[in-house]
């Protein structure tokens, strides 16, 4: 009997020892209920768990560090933003819920109910988090990343520089119901601030590096306050910008008919200096001073010179010996300084060439031909080349649409490398030696969407190019409608 008890006594022991000791399920360090979801709904066999993931669209959900991994089409859920996580459309047939896409998933299997959805849904928009409230990309406010326009959509897709995925969508403009269209963005030397502005907008705005949160708008014209019923100006199309060297200035372009020149206080965020009669002016840059700068008018054959205080206005002929015109004729659209600072390197979309301008002798230097419709122009310092993206190129590669010309600065020896469809912003990560190209991808003809869009439009894409081999990565990213111009924090 005495030993009866002793057993009965021993045995209550070791249960209540293991009930004490024993952990709580840990689903892929998801927090609880998502991981219930995506472990009995998505991450099961066949679809998208470790063993079988390839064969799903290279999405491998069953863990919430491989879910930040990717697909085959970049990120499928981005933190904070349920509407531009493409997961969502795929799990969601509700329309009061927003975007459905096909196949629903899961595949070939009962649809997840309404409360599911909205679940999910809910657990994107508070940051995705892991079952500790970690947020993917949230923990290095340094971290590197590029930031790209998409024109069609009024957003900024930020992206990793170490993953190069989308790791956030950024909702931009000022104006409610209307698409402002962003078109150009930039990441000011010191790496605070990005500056974004619009063709339909007459205010920059700024944000912060480390948060990517909104630090308020900047006029661009006397009447960016709405107190003007001045047309011409209220028509916009503010296109182009500079950044001075300490940060502190910038330097704006509007793309119209009696186009306009604007100078801006960044810290401060006033209006500086406005100046109307740039006919069609399109590019921007400064000198290695900073003290000039340079407009491209991307209807003729030259481009204007500017003091940065705005007081001495020169037009210089791109054409030796040829007085410079405003008709039809070379047509400079974007436009750099070299990397001696001697220089200015220009793309003329008309003529199919890169041109060579020495700011000492104010003459063309040099002529190279390009692909069909040069547009952007960057110089990487780690390959030593100016690289020109050439989207309505269809001759040099067959069945290609767009290309991309690198070119020697000293030799002006040229490399086309087939990339993308209807390729236009570039920008390279020179830690990686690395060239982002952005595809437009809006005409019907283009590479069919993996997904819709929240907005609308066709999605376009991003490939890379390894500048140490000079050939295009297999990967490649969808991004929202029309990624136009991409720009890297330094």
């Amino acid at each position: 009997m005495k030993r009866i008890g002793v057993y009965i006594f021993v045995s209550l022991f070791f249960f209540a020892a293991c009930t004490k000791t024993s952990a709580p399920l840990v689903y892929g360090d998801y927090p609880t209920e998502i991981g219930k979801l995506i472990s009995q709904r998505c991450a099961v066999s066949g679809c998208h768990n470790s063993q079988s993931y390839q064969a799903a669209a290279g999405l491998n959900l069953e863990t919430w560090e491989s879910l930040f991994k990717g697909s085959n089409s970049g990120s499928p859920v981005i933190p904070y933003n349920s509407k531009f996580s493409p997961l969502c459309y795929f799990i969601n047939t509700y329309a009061d819920l927003g975007l459905q896409n096909l196949p629903v998933m899961p595949l070939n299997a009962s649809v997840l109910s309404k409360s599911e959805v909205k679940r999910m849904m809910d657990w994107i928009d508070g940051g995705a988090v892991d079952q500790n409230g970690n947020a993917m990309w949230a923990e290095n406010p340094q971290r590197k990343k590029l930031y790209a326009v998409n024109q069609g959509c009024d957003v900024v897709t930020v992206i990793d520089a170490e993953t190069r995925l989308p790791m956030r969508y950024i909702e931009v403009g000022t104006k409610s119901g209307i698409i402002e269209s962003p078109h150009q963005v930039r990441v000011s030397p010191d790496g605070k601030y990005w500056y974004v502005l619009f063709l339909n907008n007459n205010q920059m705005q700024k944000f912060s590096c480390e948060t990517d949160q909104s630090m308020g708008t900047i006029p661009l014209s006397p009447f960016a306050a709405g107190t003007s019923s001045n047309t011409d100006d209220d028509a916009l199309d503010w296109n182009t910008f500079v950044i001075s060297g300490d940060s502190k200035r910038a330097y704006c372009v509007s793309w119209t008919l009696n186009g306009k020149v604007a100078a801006v206080d960044l810290e401060q965020r006033k209006l500086m200096h406005y100046l109307p009669g740039f006919p069609n002016a399109h590019g921007i840059c400064l000198n290695a001073a900073g003290d000039k700068m340079y407009v491209t008018a991307q209807t003729g054959n030259y481009i204007t010179e500017l003091d940065t205080g705005f007081s001495i206005k020169k037009e210089l002929s791109l054409e030796n010996g040829v007085p410079w015109t405003s008709s039809p004729s070379l047509d400079p659209h974007d436009i750099i300084l070299s990397p001696v600072g001697n220089a200015l390197a220009i793309t003329c979309q008309r003529s199919n060439e890169l041109r060579i301008f020495n700011l000492t002798t104010q003459s063309v230097t040099a002529i190279i031909s390009t692909g069909i419709y040069p547009q952007e122009i960057i110089y990487s310092t780690s390959s030593n080349r100016y690289y020109v993206s050439c989207p309505n190129d269809t001759t040099t590669f067959p069945g290609a649409h767009g290309i991309i010309s690198s070119i020697h600065p000293s030799s002006f020896s040229a490399q086309h490398i087939k990339c993308g469809f209807q390729p236009h912003g570039i920008a390279c990560d020179e830690n990686k030696k690395l060239l982002y190209v952005l595809s437009r991808n809006i005409l019907s003809s283009g590479v069919p969407p993996h997904h819709s869009s929240a907005c609308n439009g066709r999605n376009g894409y991003m490939n890379f190019i390894d500048l140490n081999t000079m050939t295009v990565l297999p990967e490649k990213y969808e991004l929202s409608v029309d990624p136009y111009f991409i720009f890297p924090r330094p």
